[in-house]
């Protein structure tokens, strides 16, 4: 073998073995191959688009890029080069005709030809370009080091290699970028004016889908078995479980989302989780961690019903249901069936309970849930094959 150029299947297992033990390399516990878009006004990077999330796995390949590129393996993102790649993919040609699916491969392949021998990628009429990129995280309870770091775990969060809730986002939006999302990709707000103006005057049409710091999750990662009406209603980094289904008027902000099969017509803010075979009903608010000095992660259990127009500032246990039109706040005065009153913050997270206002004496009241909304979700709508 010549070194680090393997010719064979047992010659290349034996170089990625001696690479993820050599002195010096720390293995990452997530690493992605993406293209990042660059302005050109500045050089300031816009977003990470990763065309492969490796959490915990494929470190064979993370261990080949950080030798080739001489990195240590530690957090951290590197621009790989046309050199890089061919390098890269040098080491690795005894599998490039093995069979099965090698994602990681496919990516630097596809990169080599994006490149076709040049140092970026033009990114059509917008003034930005693109340039493959290998992100390292060592440490996803560490806060995200730049902003390729922040994409690849929002990227974690919408792939399902990671539930809301459990890795670090602490600084996220002083790394991200405000950008204008358009139709041909991202643009920095200040290039963007002159942009438009040259692309409208060639007849060409420039659609804007809006200016944020987050761009639309589904312009990014698809999840399988998964509905979503309206794209511009989910942010990247929201986690959506096989068989949810998010309709028009629905939101899913970044780490919030849905833990099994559920219906979202309402609103699922930052930090909030639903769980399986629940109903978020249209209009319906649940509080995130976002703003308003909200600390208190919501939680919503299995078989849950938030009626529409509803909303709560409490956790809910399985088989809740809170009433359409009531809001459900910590300090809210709730009626027990006992005839004694607390506040709703002590119910947080309790099972089997109806909320609902008396239509009498206005009260709020937790009842037993007693088998109402005993249907669930419908089975035929949540295949979403």
């Amino acid at each position: 073998m010549t070194e680090n150029r393997p010719t064979n299947r047992d010659e290349f297992m034996e170089m990625v073995g001696a690479l993820r033990s050599r002195d010096g390399y720390a293995e990452p516990v997530a690493f992605g191959l993406g293209l990042a878009t660059v302005a050109d006004s500045d050089g300031s990077v816009l977003d990470t688009w990763y065309a492969t999330v490796n959490h915990q796995d494929n470190l064979g390949s993370a261990a080949i890029l950080a030798d080739a590129i001489r990195h240590d393996g530690t957090g951290g993102t590197a621009r790989l080069s046309p050199g890089d790649l061919a390098e890269v993919l040098a080491r690795c040609a005894p599998m490039i005709d093995d069979a099965g699916d090698h994602p990681n491969l496919a990516a630097l392949q596809a990169f080599t030809a994006g490149l076709g021998g040049n140092e970026s990628i033009d990114s059509g009429p917008l003034p930005t370009h693109k340039v493959p990129v290998v992100t390292f995280i060592a440490d996803l309870g560490s806060a995200p080091v730049d902003i390729h770091d922040a994409y690849l775990r929002l990227h974690l969060l919408s792939s399902r290699a990671v539930a809301p809730n459990t890795i670090n986002l602490e600084g996220l939006f002083g790394l991200l970028a405000n950008v204008v999302w358009t139709s041909e990709g991202p643009c920095d707000v200040p290039s963007f004016a002159a942009a438009q103006r040259e692309v409208l005057a060639t007849g060409s049409t420039l659609v804007v889908n809006g200016v944020d710091k987050f761009p639309r999750m589904l312009d990014y990662v698809i999840p399988t078995g998964v509905r979503v009406a309206d794209a511009s209603r989910v942010r990247l980094g929201a986690h959506l479980a096989e068989g949810t289904t998010v309709m028009h008027e629905g939101f899913v902000n970044f780490n919030a989302g849905t833990l099994g099969a559920s219906m979202v017509e309402g609103r699922i803010s930052a930090g909030v989780v639903v769980g399986a075979d629940s109903d978020v009903g249209g209009g319906a608010s649940i509080m995130g961690t976002l703003s308003g000095g909200g600390k208190e992660v919501i939680r919503v259990g299995e078989q849950c019903l938030v009626g529409a127009n509803a909303g709560i500032g409490i956790s809910l246990g399985d088989g809740c249901i809170v009433e359409a039109g009531l809001y459900v706040t910590a300090g809210t005065r709730v009626l027990m069936a006992d005839g004694s009153t607390t506040k709703a913050a002590e119910l947080s997270g309790q099972a089997g309970l109806l909320f609902r206002r008396n239509s009498a004496t206005g009260t709020v009241e937790a009842l037993p849930r007693e088998g109402t909304w005993s249907e669930g979700l419908n089975e035929e709508l949540h295949a979403n094959q």
